[in-house]
């Protein structure tokens, strides 16, 4: 809980001591039980309010006026006795779950934040809105719109204390009520993420005045948002990486402009056979505004990729915001994806060689990289089959068709692999322990949301492996962790596939 919540509660407490238990009720007593509610007009104020403290207020907004009934009602004869003892056990009973909710709330649903991350580098951050004017905007209506995106730059900074910290989605107020549509939830039950903030400080100087730092890009899965695996870009740009995270229309939940416009996806059942349709074809094959894709829209999301690395050699020559030129090594550059954004990511690395390494996480490989294979050293990064099926029965998903093409194509594309590079299995890793998610709502292990490896232990386990990954290929840092079954985490799996001669 954040200090005004937990001072609320306190004070509650507090007031409900005093009110219940007649010793404590002296005349002075009267003015404590008033101040519960002037710390929850402070907090909704100064911290904001939200839904999981509503307990929290109603109690306190009722303990002034309980003081004065209690006596009224002690100052009246009791003809018998035994009902002001039931009635005060009941009054009693009511308060104490009204309690426990006002507790449990707020530490079940929290406004979390994220640990710092491990590496000697505080993390800035900025953000870009960029127009491909060479290609239109499917996913609108007017024939005349270019494709733009949204992108967030987190880069290496000197740690500053006391900083205002950047908020873990900037457009929450646009992103939110969407993500919990998608999900079947009231809007108001995501509203609380207008308040989470990250590590990062927007447009903080870059560390080190003459440094230049290798560049991955970061894309997230179907109805994700760029900042959704926050837990593994900051850990990667304190270890001295630049990482771009991108808001695709047609990938992400809805993706918000400077000037208000907004794009929201396309409902599942359209959105589903358009992305799948580049691992296998479909049986009819997919349209978007009438127009056949038989491709799918995998390689014109490639593009976005090929589009921003085009943006970011400008951005180095002359940053708008007089932050990032002279700080991008271009000529290292990578990119990793979850999900969708992992498919996203192999068929970018198919068709732009600026990329050096390609991380794909938990998602079928496109069928012509399965075909030809990828030149970029490659990581994937995933779960064992037995997984996912424990996967299934908690939370649903994961049909054996999903697992078998899944773990299939991956397997078919290392196999593939020219440039070499890894298969990792991480058991008893959910597909959402690759996200935030564990941080969003922490019982979520115990509700059978994420998997028995527990939220932070599989953020180390993604870190560990995704570090030592890019240091490997990009720096040429090599690795124990990427030795094989001899440097492997315990209880996961590494195969490695050498560069073909």
């Amino acid at each position: 809980m954040r200090p005004i919540e937990a001072m609320l509660i306190v004070v509650i407490v507090v007031g409900l001591h005093i009110v219940v238990v007649p010793r404590s009720r002296q005349r002075w007593t009267r003015w404590l039980s008033a101040i519960p509610i002037v710390i929850a007009a402070v907090q909704a104020i100064g911290e904001g309010f939200r839904w999981q403290l509503v307990p929290a207020y109603a109690m306190a907004i009722v303990l002034p006026a309980a003081w004065p009934l209690w006596r009224m009602w002690a100052g009246r004869p009791a003809r018998r006795p035994w009902t002001r003892r039931c009635a005060r056990i009941a009054v009693g009973a009511v308060c104490l779950l009204v309690l426990c909710a006002s507790v449990t709330l707020p530490v079940a649903v929290p406004v979390f934040g994220f640990p710092a991350p491990a590496g000697r580098f505080g993390v800035g951050t900025l953000t870009y809105h960029w127009t491909d004017v060479a290609r239109p905007e499917p996913f609108t209506a007017d024939p005349a719109d270019h494709r733009e995106l949204m992108a967030q730059v987190w880069y290496p900074a000197t740690p500053t204390a006391g900083a205002a910290r950047a908020p873990y989605i900037a457009d929450a107020d646009a992103v939110t009520p969407v993500l919990a549509e998608l999900a079947g939830l009231p809007e108001f039950l995501l509203g609380h993420f207008r308040y989470v903030t990250t590590n990062a400080v927007a447009g903080t100087p870059v560390a080190g005045a003459a440094g230049r730092y290798p560049v991955l890009m970061f894309l997230s899965g179907l109805y994700g948002f760029r900042s959704v695996s926050t837990f593994q870009i900051e850990e990667l740009v304190s270890q001295g990486y630049v990482v771009i995270g991108l808001d695709q229309p047609g990938v992400v939940a809805t993706v918000r402009f400077p000037d208000g416009r907004q794009v929201p996806n396309l409902p599942v059942d359209r959105i589903g056979p358009l992305v799948d349709q580049s691992v296998e074809p479909q049986p009819i094959t997919p349209e978007l505004n009438g127009v056949p894709q038989p491709d799918g829209l995998v390689p014109f999301f490639a593009q976005d990729v090929r589009f921003a690395l085009d943006q970011l050699s400008r951005v180095d020559v002359a940053d708008p915001h007089r932050i990032l030129t002279g700080h991008l090594d271009l000529g290292r550059a990578g990119v990793f994806g979850v999900s969708l954004g992992g498919r996203i990511a192999a068929q970018s690395c198919r068709h732009d060689a600026r990329l050096k390494a390609c991380l794909v996480m938990d998602d079928p490989a496109p069928a012509d990289v399965v075909a030809d294979g990828l030149r970029q050293p490659t990581m994937f990064l995933t779960r064992d089959a037995e997984t996912m099926r424990l996967e299934r029965r908690k939370s649903g998903g994961w049909s054996e068709h999903d697992i078998v093409m899944t773990l299939g194509t991956m397997r078919a594309a290392f196999a593939k692999l020219t440039g070499g590079g890894y298969y990792v299995e991480i058991p008893n890793l959910f597909h959402v322990n690759f996200t935030d998610l564990p941080y969003w709502l922490p019982p979520s292990q115990q509700l059978g949301l994420t998997g028995p490896i527990g939220g932070r232990r599989g953020f180390a386990i993604i870190n560990a492996y995704t570090v030592a990954f890019f240091d490997q290929t990009l720096r040429g840092a090599r690795s124990p962790l990427l030795d094989g079954a001899a440097g492997a985490i315990s209880g996961t799996t590494v195969e490695v596939r050498a560069p073909a001669p």
